[in-house]
């Protein structure tokens, strides 16, 4: 039987990210993935990269902003390692806050616009008289990105079962000694648990995570009547692509892992872009969906070990997977090869919430 020196669970970008970096550092590395690589969380997430203090949890901010700023030289990265393309945007980002009091803190200073200043740089923009704030922000296509991903990976000799639910730990003496899915197992000293929402059902791999549902819709926009920044409201935020797409999102329900897809909701989305933007109105809806986001009890993620001598949980990312990617890998590939992490993961602690928590 073929064996490994570490197999991850799950082809989100956390996984696949992780593994090209595992293999990177000399590791042989199988990716074990209940579907298609990247068609869960990934492929309905809305790519931004939102570090803003306003929005992210103060545990979280440091990585966030980490991760940010690796995020060039990552597309890059994972462009060259796959041969395509991530659109990769960085126009940066208007964000309505929902208490505007908050745009009197120093760290927006020189920041804050005016409604004048807001349709000078998004003219197709009502913004009424409300007041905004520039972000200099990046937002990238989680679709592009994570095939480009999977690609970096089977290039650089990660290999993939596609189609196989990880089921359960193999436990040896006290370690793990790899995996069983429904199609068989698989032997490797290390494995990390990357599954995103389905984290928890693998027995004998504590992982605490719930499903957490998000709604989006696109609309197919022109130069004429589409954006060029990222706009982030209380009621929706809107985020353009190179290609004329224009993604509108996004809901958070508690909902199970039902992903059906509710036409009064998609409507309330749609409404609330066209307030935002009434040109949007000339725009035809081209495609719908649902994801089920990684959630935790707090909101933070699950980063570490895992309770069990060779076993790592890196998710529960909840609305920043797409974000937090390149510092994950990096900081889980440094964990499990033995190296200093840079950054203190005690806040992310998979067994923070005690042995065989679940959620």
């Amino acid at each position: 039987m073929k064996t490994w020196d570490g197999i991850v669970v799950g082809a989100g970008i956390i996984g696949l990210t992780l593994a090209s970096e595992l293999q990177r550092r000399g590791m042989r590395v199988l990716i074990v993935e209940r579907g298609e690589p990247g068609r869960e969380a990934s492929w309905a997430a809305g790519g931004m990269l939102a570090d803003c203090a306003l929005e992210t949890p103060q545990a979280l901010q440091t990585l966030a902003t980490a991760s940010a700023r690796m995020y060039p030289g990552f597309a890059r990265a994972v462009e060259e390692a796959s041969g395509m393309t991530v659109d990769l945007r960085q126009q940066g980002t208007i964000l309505f806050p929902e208490d505007g009091t908050v745009l009197q803190q120093p760290e927006f200073a020189g920041r804050v616009l005016h409604s004048s200043a807001v349709i000078a740089l998004e003219p197709n923009l009502a913004a009424g008289n409300r007041k905004a704030v520039y972000l200099a922000e990046g937002s990238v296509d989680p679709r592009a990105l994570t095939a480009a991903a999977a690609e970096a990976a089977r290039r650089a000799g990660v290999d993939f079962r596609r189609g196989e639910t990880v089921t359960g730990l193999d436990p040896g003496d006290g370690a793990v000694t790899g995996v069983t899915t429904t199609a068989g197992t698989y032997a490797a000293p290390v494995v990390v648990n990357c599954a995103g929402a389905w984290a928890g059902q693998i027995r004998g791999g504590q992982a605490p995570t719930h499903p957490v549902k998000g709604q989006m819709l696109c609309l197919l926009t022109t130069p004429a009547n589409g954006l060029a920044h990222v706009v982030r409201t209380p009621e929706a935020y809107l985020i353009p692509r190179s290609n004329g797409r224009l993604l509108i999102g996004a809901t958070l329900e508690d909902a199970g892992f039902d992903k059906q897809m509710v036409p009064k909701t998609l409507e309330r989305l749609h409404r609330a872009a066209l307030t935002l933007a009434p040109r949007l109105q000339e725009c035809p809806v081209v495609e719908s969906w649902a994801g089920l986001r990684p959630g935790t009890r707090d909101g933070l993620p699950l980063l570490g070990a895992g309770g069990r001598k060779g076993y790592y949980i890196a998710t529960g990312h909840y609305r920043d997977g797409i974000l937090l990617a390149p510092v994950t890998a990096r900081l889980m590939a440094r964990l499990i090869c033995g190296e200093d992490c840079e950054h203190d993961l005690g806040a992310f602690s998979p067994m923070r919430f005690g042995e065989g928590a679940k959620l």
